[in-house]
Parts: structure tokens; sequence; C-alpha cells
């Protein structure tokens, strides 16, 4: 599908459902080259082929994680820091480790669900590996994603319960595609677990993590702009040299998971 015609396309999708998508930004340099062959594919079809196509590619290790978190989460008004993701604070990039003020490597699929730790793969993919402040990720720790809950402190418009998380509403759609995308990208094939997104919290160990009816309203409400545009293809070009479909495509979601 030409460029023009996709943008079009997307539009009118949102529109139909009320939705005001961003224009995404073309895969690479060639349009939609890389996605060729997932296009005009819909639903179990179009999974299959968008794992296929993501799953190529250079995987890191956890310590090269954090000079990716330094260049993928960069401020762009400050090149020395890097932007926590529920926090929102700007923070130096060399503030990092495991003090309470410090960044560090957050899971946004939480790495217990499907217990894979910090395994190369699941456990250090930067398209859900996020800077986040420690002990707001120890708050956030193994929650599900739901609405609801009480104040986050240090992290402004996030809420948290006894088994959930609510990020602020700025990066309430990144949460969403980072997560569908890890279950499109982790399907149990590859000797890592099938990662899937349920309709439940307290998931605990289990490959799932919840809930994905909040999750694609939080897509909706929060589409991609300019920052995880960049973030997407500073991976592809940089690090990774594959992409966040959802990101490219937000239509796609509720394809495969509507």
């Amino acid at each position: 599908m030409r460029p023009a015609r996709r943008i079009s396309v997307l539009l009118a999708l949102g529109l139909t459902a009320g939705i005001a998508f961003a224009s995404p930004t073309l895969a690479g340099p060639s349009g939609d080259d890389y996605y060729q062959d997932a296009l005009g594919k819909t639903g179990p079809e179009l999974k299959a082929a968008l794992h296929k196509i993501i799953s190529t590619g250079t995987k890191l290790t956890y310590e090269q994680v954090w000079d990716g978190i330094r260049a993928t989460d960069e401020d762009p008004a400050n090149k020395a820091n890097v932007v926590l993701l529920y926090s929102g604070r700007s923070q130096a990039k060399t503030a990092n480790g495991g003090g309470v003020d410090d960044w560090n490597r957050e899971h946004v699929w939480a790495k217990s669900h499907g217990d894979f730790g910090t395994a190369v793969g699941p456990g250090t993919d930067l398209h859900h590996l996020r800077a986040e402040d420690a002990s707001v990720n120890s708050t956030r720790g193994n929650k599900d994603f739901d609405a609801g809950g009480s104040p986050v402190e240090e992290a402004p418009g996030s809420l948290t319960d006894d088994d959930s998380f609510e990020p602020r509403d700025a990066v309430k759609g990144d949460v969403a595609r980072m997560i569908l995308y890890m279950g499109v990208r982790y399907d149990g094939t590859d000797g890592f677990p099938d990662l899937e997104p349920n309709d439940a919290v307290g998931n605990g160990s289990k490959p799932n993590i919840g809930r994905i009816s909040v999750l694609l309203s939080w897509h909706t409400q929060d589409p991609p702009d300019a920052t995880e545009q960049r973030r997407n293809q500073v991976i592809h070009d940089q690090f990774q040299h594959n992409r966040n479909p959802f990101i490219d495509h937000p239509e796609w979601a509720a394809s495969i998971y509507g």
C-alpha cells in the first residue's frame, strides 16, 4: 500500500471510531517495504506475519540496555538527560543505578509475567524497557495495568492500587503499544514464553498481562506522537533493527486484539 493511501485509510478508521490518530512515521527508508509481507492481512494471519517480520534483528545483553535507553529515552530539550516514563522527570543519563533517586531499567511487560527475567530476548528488548525512577519502578513492581488507585509519589498523574498501575495520561498509549508489541514478538516459538495480554489483573507469573480492554482504550486515547516515533526509529536504526508495528500502524491493534 502506498504511504498516502495508508494514511488516508488510517484516518478513515480513526474517524469511524471517533479517534484522531496522528499520521504514522514511514517504516524505514522505503516506507511500507518493511511490512510488505503483512499488508492486506488481518487477525491471526496479520499477527503471524508481523511476528515473523519483527523477530529478525539484533538482541542486546542486559548490560547493553543501559546505553540503549540513554539513546532511546533521551530528552530532546537536554541531550545529557533521559525522560523517565511514569515520572516524566528529566534526569542525567549518568544518574542510573539502584539508589532511591537513580533511574533504572523498567520492564513495562513485567519480567515475572512469563518468568523470563533479564534473559537476552524478552528481558532485554528495548521496545519495552524504559528509564524510570528506582522507587517508582519498585512501586509499579509486577502489577498489571488498569485504571484507578491512589497517586504515586514521584510520578505525577500516575495511580496505583494493590494489583494494578495506571500511568500518566501522556504515556498511556506508549505503555499500551509496548504491551501489544510484546504479545506479537514473543509467541512461544523461539524458546521464549508465549506472551499474551488478557483482560485480567493479578496475573502473577503467568505469561499474561492486563487489562487488554483498558490498554486498547489508552492506545486510542493517546496515539503515537513524534517522541514515540523517534524512539521506534532509534531502536530500528541503532540497536535491534526491528520496529514496533503498532507505532507505525496504530490501526493494526484493533485487527489483532480488538
